[in-house]
């Protein structure tokens, strides 16, 4: 909104006059196409139902060969010249789009990425053990942070964490590749391994293990 302030020259002198309010005009954008009678042009590039090119009609003619096939004519391309319409059943075509976008929706799967914490001067054992839980988060589809911690003296030996981080990023190549090469941040250490496979390719794969083995156990 914005206030505009004037002044009267009615009557001798001059006078202020009360605050002018002008508001903005028009509502909001609707981000739905033009329907039928809703299409204010002239001619339109029209287009069949099947995709075919009908040609340059004026808007009567595209209007009356919406009623005679039963569907709707529908602009979809506005900025054209002359814009562009076609025949369709809208109310098909609009709970067909957002079926696909619920579906879209559903299978989308977001990365995560996970932490795993090493010393440099690990115990094999337990370096086998955080080495496991790096495996697992790869086979998941997840990305994984590994970040070796300098404590003390360790702190003047960086290439303990670096072949630490090397080691490591060997023995999972197979499952995944080293998407951020590992760099210093204080006290430690960063290195970040990507999967090899996609979320959803890995949720697709577990759930296809599962089925299989729910269907061995049946068949037992």
């Amino acid at each position: 909104m914005r206030v505009v302030r004037g002044f009267s020259r009615e009557g001798p002198g001059v006078r202020p006059v009360r605050d002018l309010e002008i508001r903005p005009q028009g509502g909001p954008i609707s981000a739905e196409p033009r329907i039928n009678d809703r299409i204010r042009v002239p001619e339109v590039r029209l287009v069949g139902p099947n995709g075919e090119q009908v040609g340059i009609v004026p808007i009567a003619k595209a209007l009356e060969l919406a009623r005679e096939s039963d569907l709707d004519l529908v602009e979809v391309a506005p900025t054209a010249r002359p814009p562009v319409a076609k025949l369709m059943d809208y109310g098909k075509f609009k709970y067909e789009s957002a079926m696909k976008a619920r579906e879209a929706r559903k299978n989308q799967a977001h990365t995560v990425i996970k932490e795993i914490k090493l010393r440099p001067k690990i115990d094999p054992h337990d370096y086998e053990t955080k080495k496991g839980h790096v495996v697992r988060f790869l086979k998941a589809g997840d990305k994984v942070k590994v970040t070796i911690m300098f404590r003390g003296r360790e702190q003047s030996r960086p290439e303990l964490g670096f072949r630490l981080l090397q080691r490591l990023a060997e023995d999972v190549e197979e499952l995944g590749f080293v998407e951020s090469r590992p760099k210093q941040d204080g006290r430690n250490m960063i290195m970040v391994i990507g999967p090899h496979k996609k979320k959803a390719e890995a949720k697709a794969e577990r759930a296809a293990s599962r089925a299989a083995e729910t269907e061995a156990e049946a068949d037992a």
